[in-house]
């Protein structure tokens, strides 16, 4: 996939669908991750007691890259309405174009993958996920106009960039 300069990409899906080894497929600088910042906080990246310091610097950043014009991947799992409110609102403030990236890894094979960690989401977060996980039509009704399917996660992923 292809995004213009400057574009906000929100990666949206739950915990195993592919999102972190989509991102690794770009700049390393273009990736804001809770996960991350958690880790930094804490040395755990699963320390969920940490997610409001996480968010903290996650939107420092965003706020430094966005008023910049760079190009920024949220990669976290965005499946709650409310959070992709706020990037949304971040995006427009910024007057960046703004991208999701939909990840439609079936649950099962999110589980699976995430039986295979080392560090390891509770099953039943996956499925919260999951269900919380919205539609292109939902995404639409919230105001995002671009918004792509992530690519098939069974098959190699490859991603170019401009």
């Amino acid at each position: 996939m292809e995004f213009a300069p400057g574009t906000l990409i929100v990666l949206v899906g739950p915990a195993g669908s592919g999102k972190t080894t989509y991102a690794a497929a770009f700049p390393d600088t273009w990736r804001v991750s809770l996960d991350a910042y958690r880790r930094l906080a804490t040395d755990d990246a699963a320390d969920q007691t940490a997610t409001p310091t996480a968010a903290q610097i996650q939107n420092l950043l965003l706020d430094a890259r966005l008023a910049r014009g760079l190009t920024t991947i949220v990669d976290s799992t965005n499946v709650f309405a409310h959070v992709r409110a706020g990037l949304l609102a971040r995006g427009r403030y910024y007057d960046r174009p703004i991208t999701v990236v939909l990840f439609t890894t079936p649950r099962t094979l999110c589980e699976q993958r995430n039986a295979a960690r080392d560090r390891r989401v509770p099953v039943d977060v996956i499925h919260a996920q999951d269900t919380s996980r919205p539609t292109r039509e939902q995404l639409l009704a919230e105001g995002f106009t671009d918004i792509r399917l992530a690519p098939p996660t069974t098959a190699p992923l490859t991603v170019t960039h401009s």
